[in-house]
């Protein structure tokens, strides 16, 4: 596992654009992309807390869905990071299914907008945020406007031995606030993060907003988010759902959902870049059956209206 782990921290040092190897690799342009980069995570979180979110991606079904694909029966899939177990999961079944070979990039669906208008070289897009899908439409860089696949979910989670509580309408969060309980609490970024920005409006309408905010320790993405909630950086953090629910971290906390009307609805969709190979083509179909919905639904998702 640590030898893993240092496969990944030094990815992520040489900036490789989901390029090669077996570890999950950061993006064309931010190297916290990359799960528990040192730049960000190690000031942080320490190494009991890097060892225990790299256990976490060990857990589910290794580092990578699949070997880096050929050309010919390949494709790179950049992935939103709450996606990380039950993609993995789907992907591994879709691989057995039809040796089309998968490469699953995980990180922010902002950072991943912005590298795709930069040319990054993916073929398949899932966003936390359906509106990131129709900037790169508007801007003539995917086949259509996609279609949804998920909704998400997020809540609160404190690790063994916080002084808080997994109370999801956070009520005992603004009592910690006052009696001086909370040092540092965990939310995606905002600026880029889907689930950051979500985190922020369900704050925003507890009212606790602007009381929290010297106290908060940004994750890049939701999954770096969830690294810093459970590892014992901070007392808590608000996470998605669809982590909360992997066997993998949910024994490393308590965790409760927040009321879904304090914020907007996360409405995840997926879309082809322009000339996607024929396994990204696959693949696509292959979220909409209902074999890859039932693990979305396990993780917590609801699954679309269509």
């Amino acid at each position: 596992m640590n030898l893993m782990w240092g496969r990944m921290a030094k990815a992520s040092q040489h900036h490789q654009p989901a390029l090669g190897g077996r570890f999950v690799v950061c993006g064309v342009q931010d190297c916290a992309q990359c799960l528990g980069c040192p730049g960000v995570s190690g000031r942080l979180s320490g190494r009991l807390g890097r060892r225990r979110f790299a256990a976490w991606l060990v857990a589910a079904a290794g580092l990578g869905a699949a070997s880096t694909p050929s050309a010919q029966t390949g494709a790179t899939v950049a992935a939103a990071s709450d996606l990380k177990f039950a993609l993995e999961e789907v992907a591994a079944a879709f691989t057995q299914q039809t040796g089309h070979t998968l490469r699953l990039v995980f990180g922010s669906s902002g950072n991943f907008k912005t590298q795709i208008l930069q040319g990054a070289p993916f073929h398949l897009f899932l966003s936390a945020d359906e509106g990131l899908v129709y900037e790169l439409a508007d801007a003539g860089k995917t086949e259509d406007r996609g279609r949804p696949y998920a909704v998400g979910r997020i809540g609160i989670m404190v690790p063994p031995g916080s002084p808080l509580k997994a109370d999801g309408e956070l009520k005992d969060l603004a009592a910690a606030l006052k009696d001086g309980r909370l040092q540092r609490f965990a939310i995606a970024n905002p600026d880029h993060a889907p689930y950051g920005a979500r985190a922020r409006e369900a704050l925003q309408h507890a009212g606790l907003w602007d009381a929290i905010r010297p106290r908060l320790v940004y994750g890049e993405n939701i999954s770096q988010a969830a690294q810093f909630a459970t590892s014992g950086s901070t007392q808590g953090g608000i996470i998605a759902q669809s982590l909360a629910l992997a066997p993998a971290v949910a024994q490393t906390g308590s965790f409760q959902l927040t009321p879904q009307a304090w914020h907007r609805p996360l409405k995840q969709r997926m879309v082809l870049i322009k000339e996607a190979p024929p396994a990204a083509r696959a693949f696509y179909e292959h979220l909409s059956q209902p074999a890859a919905q039932a693990v979305l639904k396990r993780y917590g998702f609801e699954l679309p209206r269509h």
